[in-house]
């Protein structure tokens, strides 16, 4: 079938005049809480010398998709705000749905590889610089990097050989699959039954791994006291709350036929603003060391002092080692336990 939509017109988050200059300036601000502290976060891990763990290789990552993912919808939908009627070509709808699948898919993997990493930290404290070398840890990132290349290819594959006749006007603030799906003039069955075996079952997937990991990292402290215990149900309960925030949305999305809800838009927030602008406090503000080396870069950037680093050196996740513990090889010898004073 002919192929007549140039362009597409958004409905927006909203049609409300007032409503939408008060989400204006409250999108502004969240987008530049957003980026603001996910580029504290990478300029923080970069250049301190303490926090070169692989832990932190995977946080200062993830603050990076976070900044490139929410960029691909973010700035479009504040400067949408302000104008009446809210185009977007052809071209630019499947070049966003592109990279909003390629980014989101690329950090529900690197999600799971943090969990991963938690899980060999925890469980497998002596093995931990062992099994996440730097060699390891690269070949994981591209791993992710991959992962979401592979998705986002399908999604988009699936869905620009669609023909758009009319009408086309879309009820989102961004071009996502179900949307574009509902637009199309053909039978669009298969196809959205493709999208959930794609994308809904990457993210259910995906999510139940998170949820087994931190409950057989929970289950490992049985044993412990109970103030170990509430350290690592403390730390596990940060992270999971990120893992709920990004995964449940993204579920209830995506795992279900190609069909539409006025709250999708509300929903899909979480994911692509919402999540990202919590990822710097809720993984690494909370983190002791990462604070403490904010602290001294910060400190010596606007007051030009030099400070030195107590004595003692990291260990591969993260944790401040004294210079009188005991090291076999190149392994610092470490407990559970003390993995969770730094947060």
């Amino acid at each position: 079938m002919e192929n007549n939509v140039t362009e597409f017109i958004l409905t927006g988050l909203t049609q409300n005049q007032e409503v939408q200059q008060i989400c204006f300036f409250l999108f502004i601000l969240f987008y530049m809480t957003l980026m603001t502290g996910n580029f504290l976060i990478i300029t923080t891990i970069q250049r301190s010398p303490n926090l070169k763990s692989p832990m932190y290789f995977f946080l200062s990552f993830l603050s990076f998709v976070d900044i490139c993912y929410s960029s691909v919808t973010a700035p479009k939908m504040i400067t949408d705000f302000q104008v009446k009627v809210k185009r977007i070509s052809l071209v630019g709808c499947m070049a966003q749905l592109f990279f909003v699948h390629l980014l989101g898919g690329t950090e529900i993997f690197i999600l799971t590889v943090m969990a991963y990493d938690r899980y060999v930290a925890i469980c497998k404290p002596l093995h931990y610089l062992t099994i996440m070398d730097w060699k390891f840890c690269s070949m994981l990132v591209v791993s992710c990097w991959l992962g979401g290349f592979v998705h986002t290819f399908i999604q988009t594959m699936l869905t620009v050989q669609l023909p758009f006749c009319g009408p086309s006007l879309m009820d989102h603030y961004f071009c996502d699959v179900h949307p574009l799906l509902k637009l199309a003039c053909t039978d669009t069955h298969v196809v959205g039954l493709i999208v959930v075996a794609n994308s809904g079952m990457i993210s259910l997937i995906s999510f139940v791994i998170l949820v087994g990991s931190y409950t057989v990292i929970l289950l490992s402290f049985k044993t412990r006291s109970a103030k170990g215990r509430r350290k690592a149900l403390s730390t596990c309960a940060s992270h999971i709350t990120v893992v709920i925030l990004y995964f449940v949305p993204c579920i209830f999305i995506y795992l279900r036929p190609s069909t539409t809800f006025p709250e999708d838009k509300m929903v899909a927030l979480f994911y692509t603003i919402i999540t990202p602008m919590l990822n710097p406090l809720i993984y690494s503000l909370r983190n002791v060391e990462v604070k403490n080396a904010m602290r001294r870069l910060w400190i010596k950037r606007l007051l030009g002092r030099n400070r030195r680093d107590p004595d003692g050196k990291f260990d591969g996740i993260g944790t401040v080692v004294p210079a009188s513990k005991n090291v076999v090889g190149n392994l610092s010898v470490i407990s559970p336990q003390s993995y969770h004073t730094n947060t």
